[in-house]
Order: structure tokens, then sequence, then C-alpha cells
């Protein structure tokens, strides 16, 4: 909008029953100044129109472009805490996701944008160390990933805004109060997988129907598995199949817990959501092959390294999305007034592969409903 057109606008809002040469404008803050200096001139109360027009562009030039510079001088600190271990490239994880859309938004590493990463290396019991050290650093937002992660961060602060990504539960966890007004300075994304947990073991029983125990990896310390876990056990009672919880906390006890469900007589494994399975999900594909055991994921990449089946959201697109209220979050949003999304889209992937090795055949339900199959 040209001087002349905001002029003619502030007049048809503001000037009525003065002609446009003579309408008085000390009722706009950015000119009261200059209203004032004008009555003190000999013979004039009003600013004439060229006067004002002056007096205007003066005050829309620097007012506005002040507060431009301050926002755009702006250097935006996002703490970002997760369970996992750091990638060499992270461009080549789903934690480049994040980092792109964030550019796409406008915010650029280096420019105006930091990013603080923190990464547990699978050892849960660095997170509330590492929460704290991004609260002394003064971070403007936490990205949280992962309910120890989430956890831990809220655990070191009521007041800087938390982005949670990768939940299961976010309400029945104590992160939020409700989906719809998550109330506190928590909001992000869910990935509803306590909700689909009993499809993992319907697909399964559809790759084998024979199938009278699974074996299901839980981590202690996350605290979604153990709801995940009474969800799997309640619809596998209804399937006549008894469960098998098989717990691994660290990397070197993946082999020590194949082992427990051999003599267990194990015939198929659920691997839930899960840092340290995530880290290790190749190792985890690989035994579970050698041991002869279908198995299915929530992780989608699990596939894509050798399991049978994955079947979820995927991770890369929450992370995606986390940048979106990251940006909201920036520009003034509330976090506890933004609701809680939770994926709209699951993915089926299934490893052709691997079915073959394993002697399985796809049903052809799972072959028509798959989003992808490795061959």
């Amino acid at each position: 909008m040209n001087l002349k057109t905001q002029y003619h606008s502030l007049y048809r809002h503001a000037g009525a029953g003065r002609p446009p040469d003579q309408t008085c404008y000390s009722w706009i803050p950015a000119c009261a100044g200059m209203t004032k200096l004008a009555a003190s001139w000999p013979g004039s109360n009003f600013l004439r129109r060229r006067q004002f027009l002056i007096a205007l562009g003066a005050g829309a030039l620097a007012a506005p472009f002040g507060s431009f510079a301050q926002k755009q001088g702006k250097v935006w600190r996002v703490g970002f805490l997760v369970a996992r271990n750091r990638q060499g490239v992270l461009d080549s994880d789903e934690f480049g996701a994040i980092v792109r859309s964030m550019r796409e938004l406008g915010y650029v590493e280096g420019k105006n944008l930091v990013i603080e990463w923190r990464f547990a290396d699978g050892k849960y019991e660095r997170l509330p160390e590492q929460a704290a050290e991004l609260v002394q650093l003064k971070v403007d937002l936490i990205v949280a990933s992962g309910s120890p992660a989430i956890s831990a961060a809220q655990k070191s602060t009521t007041t800087i805004p938390i982005v949670m990504v990768n939940v299961s539960d976010p309400v029945g966890s104590g992160f939020v109060k409700s989906l719809a007004r998550p109330a506190g300075n928590i909001t992000g994304l869910s990935n509803i997988s306590l909700d689909f947990s009993p499809k993992l073991l319907e697909m399964l029983l559809s790759m084998a129907p024979k199938l009278s125990r699974v074996a299901v990896l839980v981590n202690p310390a996350n605290p979604s598995h153990a709801p995940i876990l009474k969800s799997v056990q309640a619809a596998a009672q209804k399937r006549s199949v008894n469960v098998l919880p098989v717990e691994i906390r660290t990397a070197p006890e993946i082999e020590q817990a194949f082992s427990a469900m051999a003599r267990g007589k194990a015939g198929a494994i659920i691997v839930p959501r899960d840092a340290l399975f995530s880290d290790q999900r190749r190792h985890i594909a690989e035994l579970a092959a050698k041991h002869r055991l279908p198995s299915i994921s929530a992780l989608l990449e699990y596939v894509e390294a050798g399991g049978l089946i994955g079947y979820g959201s995927s991770v890369n697109e929450m992370y995606r999305r986390a940048a979106t209220y990251v940006d909201k979050i920036f520009k003034g949003a509330n976090p506890g007034d933004l609701p809680v999304e939770q994926p709209t889209k699951f993915e089926l992937v299934i490893n052709g592969k691997t079915a073959k090795a394993l002697g399985l055949k796809i049903p052809q339900s799972l072959l028509i409903s798959a989003d992808k199959v490795i061959q």
C-alpha cells in the first residue's frame, strides 16, 4: 500500500466529516508527536495533506523497520533431546527432516537458528542431565523425542516450550492434560502406537496362523512400553496366544534376549518403538532371521533393516510436522493452546525377501494393503 492509499484509507476510517487536506491525525500513535508539533505552527491546527504524507512516511519507515530488523536479527536457539545415538550425518536420518522443514520455514542454521543437539546414545540415565544443560543454555524451545526424553525435559522446565515427538500416549504419560488443550508448556505429536499395538499381533497371525506364543521386546527405561505390553496381552488373550515379555536395557542384552526367546519357545516377535531398538534394528532383524522368527515393528525402518513387517506412522513426517509447531511458538503461539496432532496415515511395509527366507507366504490381504513390498 503506497502512502497516498494509506492516507485515503485512514481518512475513510477515521476522518469522517473533514476534508482530506484538513483531517486531524492526532489519534494515530505514530503521528501523535507530529500532530502536537503541527499545532504550534502559526495559523494551522491541522496537518496539511502534503505535510501529513511526509510525516506518515517517516513514521511508517521508522517504526516497522525497527521492529522488523529486531525480529530478523533474532537468532533462535532450539534444544533437541533424544535417547538415540548421534548419526554421522544427520541429514541421512529422520533428524534431518526437522532441519529441512525449519529451513523451508525460514530458519537456517548458521544464520538465524542454532540447534543444540543432545543424544543420550541409548543411555537413558543421561537424559535428565542433558535436559538440564539445555535449560542452562536458555534455549528458546526444546524438541524432545520419545517418552524418556520428553519426561526428562518436562522435569527440567515448566516455562520453556517443549515440542514432543514420537510419544504413544501423551495424556496417559502425564505430558499434557488433553490432546485438544494441552494446557502446560508441552505440545506436539503423538504416534498413538498404544492404540494400534493389537493390530501388530493380528498381522503376525495372518502370516503365521498357528502362532501360539509371541515375544514382546520391552525396555524398562521406556515408560510407554508397559501400557503397550498390556495392550498386546489383552489382544493376545482373545486369540489364545501367550505373550512372553523380554526385557532389553542395553545393546549387549539383545543376544541374551534371543536366547530367552528360544528357551521360552516364542514363535514370533513384536518390536515396539524405542530409541535403543531403533539404533539396534539391524542387529535385531539379523537375530530374528537367524532364529527363524517372524517379526513386526511399529518402526517402518525396521523392515529396511531386514525385519518382516513394519506398520506405523512415518517418523520423518512427525519431525517435519514438529517444525511447524516450533514456527508457531516462535511467532507467539502458546504451546498449551496448540492441540496435539495424531497421525492420519499409517504405512504398511513388508519385506518379501525375509518372508521367502522364513518360508512364509504373504497373504493377499496384506499385499493389497501394503504401501511397499521389498523384493
